[in-house]
C-alpha cells in the first residue's frame, strides 16, 4: 500500500518537474525533492556502509585489508613520481562526500589517490586506544565503543564526520573544555608522504610531523591510520538546562560553567543577543525513570527546539539522556540548518510518519543542489566556526550580531594548550577558547557575502583566534597566516618534499586563491 503511494507521488513529481522545469522545482520546493528522494536514498547509503564496516569488523579482516590498501597507496605515489609529478596529488574521494559545503574544483585537476580506508583496525583497552583508517566516521566509531563500554573525549556531533577530516581538519565537542580539540586527543598518525614512504609520528617519533598535520588539509601527506585515545563510557548523561538573561550575564555564567572541570559537558544555545540556555551534564551509571529524555528517538523534537522550551518557560529541568543520544543531538536537524530545508520538519505528524529517515545526507544534499542553489548559500547563507579566547566572548557575540545577526548561535568552549603547530595560544600557556558556531540566514540588512565573513575574519585575527576551515574562508594570503602559525608548516613542507606533491593549505581551502 505504502509503496503504491510513493510511485504515485514519484510519478505527479516528475511530471511537474516536467512543467516548471528542474532548476525551478529544487530551487523554489526543494523540500518535495529532498522529502521523496534524498530521504530513502540517504537511508539506503547508511544502511550499506553501517553494514559493510560491521561484516569487516567482525570477520577480523579489516588490519590485513588496511596493510594491502596501505601499499597501494604507495604505489599510487611512487606512480606519480615515475609519470613526472606534472600535477599535484589529492585524495580521490569525490569532493560532494564531505561535509563541508565547499566542492573543491581542484578534485578535476590534480592526480586522484584513491584511498578506500574507512574501517575500525582495533580496539585496545588496556592501552586505552582505538586505531582506525581515515573515512571511519563519528556514527560508526560511537555505535561500536558504545556497545562495548567505551568512548573518544570527544566525539563531534555529527554523524558522517570522519577521522580523516577531523584529524586534517579539526573537531570540536561539549567535552572539548576538559580534553582540547579532536587533535588534542590523538596519539599517533601514519601517514604515506610524498615519496610513497610511510611514517608513523607521535610525541616522541616523528614529532614535528605530528604536531605540524592538524589543520593541514591533507597537504603534508595521505593519512592512512590514526590512533584516538579511549574513555570508559556510562550509559546516561545527566543533563543540566538553564536560562540565562543579559549577555553579560551569558558570558559570566558560560564561563564559569566552562572552567569547572566537574561539568563533563558544557554547551550553551544562543536564541538571541541577550537570551540563551546553557547545558551542563555529567556521565552517569543510573537515571530517574521519570526524567529519562531518549532525545534520539525518530519522534522526538529536534533538540533546539526542545532546549528552547525551557527559555519560554523560564525554568531549569535536568534530564537523563542515553549517551548515545546524547552526542548526535543535534544529528537529526543539522544542528538547525534541516529548518531551512524541510520547513515542517519538526512537526509531530512528520516526525512520526518520516522522521525515522531523517536526516538526508549532507553528501547528497550537495551533490543534487545544483549552481544556482550554491550560489543562493552562498550569498544568503551563513556556515562559520570561529574559534576566540573565552575571554572575548562578549566582544565575539556582539560582533557577530552586528555582522550577520544569525541565531541560534553554537558556543563550545574548548581547552587549548601550547604547541607548535598551525594552532596554539598566544602565549605558553593552555587557554579556554569557544567556538561560536553561526548557521542560517542572516538577518541584517547590510549583509554582503564577502565584506561581512572578512570583517568576522578580522575580528577574529585580532583577539588570537581562529576560523575553522570547512567554511569559505575570504582572507588573503597574508591575512591568513597571520592568523595560523605556519612556522612548523612550512618547515616540514620544504623538508618532505611536499611543494611540488601538495598545493599549500591556503591555496586549497581559501576562495580567493581557489580556481
Amino acid at each position: 500500500y505504502y509503496p503504491l503511494i510513493y510511485m504515485r507521488l514519484v510519478v505527479l513529481f516528475l511530471l511537474w518537474i516536467k512543467v516548471k522545469g528542474l532548476d525551478y522545482v529544487i530551487v523554489h520546493q526543494r523540500w518535495i525533492f529532498v522529502c521523496l528522494f534524498l530521504l530513502p536514498l540517504s537511508v539506503i547509503f547508511d544502511a550499506y556502509y553501517y553494514a559493510r564496516a560491521w561484516l569487516i569488523f567482525k570477520m577480523c579482516s579489516a588490519p590485513k585489508l588496511h596493510d594491502q590498501r596501505v601499499r597501494d597507496i604507495q604505489r599510487q605515489v611512487r606512480d606519480w613520481r615515475k609519470e613526472g609529478t606534472k600535477t599535484y596529488m589529492c585524495t580521490g574521494r569525490p569532493g560532494w562526500l564531505t561535509v563541508s559545503l565547499r566542492v573543491g574544483k581542484y578534485k578535476k585537476t590534480h592526480k586522484n589517490i584513491m584511498i578506500n580506508m574507512m574501517d575500525i583496525l582495533e580496539v585496545d583497552t588496556k592501552r586505552q586506544v582505538v586505531r582506525v583508517e581515515p573515512l571511519a566516521n563519528m556514527g560508526q566509531v560511537t555505535a561500536l565503543l558504545n556497545s562495548i563500554g567505551w568512548t573518544l573525549p570527544v566525539l563531534p556531533e555529527l554523524d558522517d564526520l570522519t577521522v580523516g577530516g577531523l584529524v586534517m581538519g579539526t573537531g570540536i565537542e561539549s567535552s572539548s573544555h576538559i580534553y582540547g580539540l579532536f587533535q588534542h586527543i590523538c596519539v599517533a598518525y601514519e601517514l604515506v608522504l610524498a615519496d610513497g614512504s610511510l611514517v608513523r609520528c607521535t610525541e616522541e617519533e616523528n614529532t614535528d610531523l605530528f604536531h605540524a598535520v592538524p589543520w593541514s588539509c591533507g597537504t603534508l601527506g595521505f593519512l592512512v591510520a590514526a590512533e584516538i585515545k579511549i574513555v570508559p563510557a556510562k550509559p546516561w548523561v545527566k543533563l543540566h538546562y538553564e536560562p540565562v538573561r543579559g549577555l553579560e550575564n551569558i558570558c559570566k555564567r558560560f564561563t564559569e560553567a566552562s572552567a569547572n572541570k566537574q561539568n563533563t559537558f558544557v554547551e550553551g544555545l544562543q536564541y538571541s543577543l541577550d537570551s540563551a540556555v546553557i547545558m551542563t551534564g555529567t556521565m552517569t551509571d543510573h537515571a530517574e525513570p521519570d526524567k529519562i529524555n531518549r532525545i534520539g528517538l525518530h519522534f522526538k523534537p529536534w533538540f533546539f527546539k526542545h532546549v528552547e522550551g525551557y527559555l519560554k518557560k523560564d525554568c531549569v529541568g535536568v534530564e537523563y539522556i542515553p549517551l548515545r543520544h546524547y552526542y548526535h543531538r543535534h544529528t537529526r536537524s543539522i544542528f538547525w540548518e534541516l529548518q531551512d530545508i524541510i520547513p515542517f520538519g519538526n512537526n509531530p505528524v512528520f516526525r512520526w510518519l518520516f522522521g525515522w529517515m531523517v536526516p538526508p545526507k549532507i553528501s547528497l544534499l550537495k551533490l543534487t543542489q545544483g549552481e544556482t542553489i550554491r550560489r543562493l548559500y552562498e550569498q544568503h547563507h551563513v556556515l562559520q566556526d570561529m574559534l576566540v579566547p573565552m575571554k572575548h566572548l562578549q566582544d565575539a557575540i556582539t560582533r557577530f550580531h552586528k555582522d550577520i545577526e544569525v541565531y541560534p548561535l553554537w558556543l563550545c568552549p574548548f581547552l587549548l594548550p601550547p604547541g607548535r603547530g598551525m594552532v596554539h595560544p598566544k602565549g605558553q600557556e593552555e587557554e579556554l577558547y569557544v567556538d561560536i558556531g553561526a548557521y542560517g540566514e542572516p538577518k541584517v540588512k547590510h549583509f554582503e557575502a564577502k565584506s561581512s565573513t572578512s570583517q568576522l575574519e578580522k575580528f577574529v585575527r585580532d583577539v588570537h583566534g581562529f576560523q575553522m576551515l570547512y567554511a569559505d574562508v575570504y582572507m588573503e594570503r597574508e591575512e591568513f597566516w597571520e592568523m595560523f602559525d605556519g612556522q612548523l608548516y612550512h618547515k616540514l613542507r620544504d623538508e618532505l618534499g611536499c611543494k611540488e606533491a601538495f598545493p599549500e593549505v591556503y591555496d586549497k581551502i581559501c576562495k580567493s586563491a581557489r580556481h
